[in-house]
């Protein structure tokens, strides 16, 4: 599971380095479905960060990976 959705970060990485920011796998509950990540760079401190990570990352993670249930920074 952890391949995958490193997998897919990869794949929206390029898109948040264009901004000056980062994305990083932490951790991933299998049990609750809880994504954890951390952003970096640009991104902290960002005030569309926590857009960015709902409606970007954390959509995108769901739709490819349906044992998401959650996604979270750190």
């Amino acid at each position: 599971m952890e391949a995958k959705i490193k997998k897919q970060l990869n794949k929206i990485r390029p898109y948040i380095q264009m901004d000056g920011g980062d994305v990083e796998f932490v951790s991933f509950d299998t049990e609750t479905g809880l994504l954890t990540i951390q952003l970096s760079g640009a991104c902290v401190g960002c005030p569309m960060s926590q857009i960015t990570l709902q409606e970007g990352i954390g959509r995108t993670i769901k739709q490819e990976i349906p044992d998401v249930k959650e996604v979270v920074a750190i």
